[in-house]
C-alpha cells in the first residue's frame, strides 16, 4: 500500500477575526444549513486552526463524588436524587496523581478533576492545588470543575498553575430555570469572569438532551459565542440519562442534530478546542466521526466520565486507527 500524502491541514481562506456578537438567530441559521454545505463551512474553519487529522486525549475523574446540593436535573451527584450513588470524600493527593500517571502512561496529555461541591471551601482548595501541582509535574494539562468560585478561589488556583476550569453554562439562558432552580444563570457567568480574571483558561460548553429545542442549543452557542473571549475549551455533551434523576425521561437527541450543533460551535468559536465530551457511549462509530469532521478535536478516554459510563480505551484506537488519525502529543 503507498504511503499517504502528507496533510495540509491550511488549505482555505485566511482566517477571519472571530466575532463576539452572533445572535440566536444567525446560529440557528447556520445549524439549519443543508448539512454538505454545513460541514465544508466547519471543516474549512478546523483546518484554518487545527490539524483535521488529530485528537487530544483527556482523563476526566471524580476526586470527590454525589452529596452535592444543586439540583441539576441532569445529574447522579444531586442530593435531590434518588439515583443509588453513594457520596464519597475527597480523594487523597497520592491516589489522584497515581490516576493522572496511569491516564499519562495511557495517552493522555489532559488530566481533569470533578469535585460535586455547590461550592468549594477554602480549605479544599489547598487538596485541589496540590493535586494540579503534581499532575502539573507528570507533564499533563490540568483542569479542574468544583462548581462556582469565589475571586479569591480562583486566584489561589492561578497561582497553583492551574491550566483550565471547567464550568458549563448547561443549556440556553431561556431554558435554563427548566435545569436549575438552585443557582442562576448570572452565578455561572460570574464564575467564569473570576476564573478568566485570574489568568486561568476557560473551559465552558453545555449538555444536549436536556429536552431543550433547537433554538435552545443556537442560544447556547450564540452565548459562548458572544462571551468578551471565547472559552479555549467548549466541551459539547449529550446526555446520558441516568434512572432516578428529573431528566431520566428525556428524548434523545438526533446524532444529526448533535453534529451540527457541535459545527455550529466550530465555525463561531474558530480558535477553541471544541470536546466531544459525555455521551459517547451510546453514540456509533460514524456519528464519531462526523463530529470529527464537524470539528470537535478531543475525546475523553477512560472508563467512565465522574460517574456516567465511556468507551474503552481499545475501541478509541480503533477508531481512530480506521480512520487515520493520530493523537496529540504533549
Amino acid at each position: 500500500m503507498p504511503d499517504a500524502l502528507p496533510i495540509q491541514p491550511r488549505t482555505f481562506e485566511p482566517a477571519a477575526p472571530p466575532r463576539h456578537d452572533w445572535t440566536r438567530d444567525e446560529v440557528a441559521a447556520l445549524m439549519a444549513l443543508p448539512f454538505p454545505e454545513l460541514m465544508f463551512r466547519a471543516q474549512s474553519v478546523h483546518r484554518q486552526h487545527f490539524d483535521p487529522a488529530e485528537i487530544q486525549i483527556a482523563t476526566l475523574l471524580s476526586i470527590k463524588t454525589g452529596g452535592c446540593p444543586e439540583d441539576c436535573g441532569y445529574c447522579s451527584q444531586s442530593t435531590s436524587h434518588e439515583s443509588g450513588l453513594k457520596a464519597s470524600k475527597l480523594m487523597d493527593v497520592d491516589a489522584v496523581l497515581a490516576e493522572a500517571r496511569a491516564a499519562r502512561d495511557a495517552g493522555a496529555t489532559r488530566f481533569c478533576m470533578g469535585a460535586a461541591w455547590r461550592a468549594p471551601k477554602d480549605r479544599d482548595i489547598d487538596a485541589v492545588c496540590a493535586m494540579v501541582e503534581g499532575v502539573k509535574a507528570l507533564g499533563l494539562e490540568s483542569c479542574v470543575t468544583l462548581g462556582m468560585l469565589t475571586e479569591n478561589q480562583a486566584g489561589r488556583l492561578a497561582a497553583s498553575g492551574l491550566d483550565y476550569y471547567n464550568h458549563n453554562l448547561d443549556t440556553s439562558p431561556e431554558h435554563y430555570a427548566q435545569v436549575i432552580t438552585t443557582r442562576t444563570y448570572q452565578d455561572r457567568l460570574d464564575t467564569l469572569a473570576h476564573v478568566r480574571d485570574a489568568g486561568i483558561h476557560v473551559c465552558c460548553g453545555g449538555i444536549l438532551g436536556l429536552d431543550e429545542s433547537t433554538e435552545d442549543r443556537a442560544s447556547l452557542i450564540a452565548t459562548l459565542a458572544s462571551l468578551p473571549r471565547h472559552p479555549e475549551s467548549v466541551p459539547v455533551n449529550m446526555l446520558v440519562r441516568v434512572r432516578g434523576t428529573r431528566l431520566d425521561h428525556a428524548a434523545p437527541v438526533d446524532p444529526i442534530d448533535f453534529v451540527r450543533t457541535i459545527a455550529a460551535a466550530r465555525i463561531t468559536m474558530p480558535r477553541s478546542t471544541v470536546r466531544l465530551a459525555a455521551g459517547r457511549e451510546h453514540m456509533t462509530d460514524e456519528a464519531q466521526t462526523l463530529c470529527f469532521l464537524a470539528g470537535a478535536s478531543s475525546i475523553f478516554y477512560g472508563e467512565k466520565l465522574l460517574t456516567t459510563p465511556n468507551p474503552e480505551a481499545s475501541r478509541d484506537r480503533q477508531l481512530l486507527t480506521r480512520l487515520g488519525m493520530h493523537t496529540a502529543v504533549a
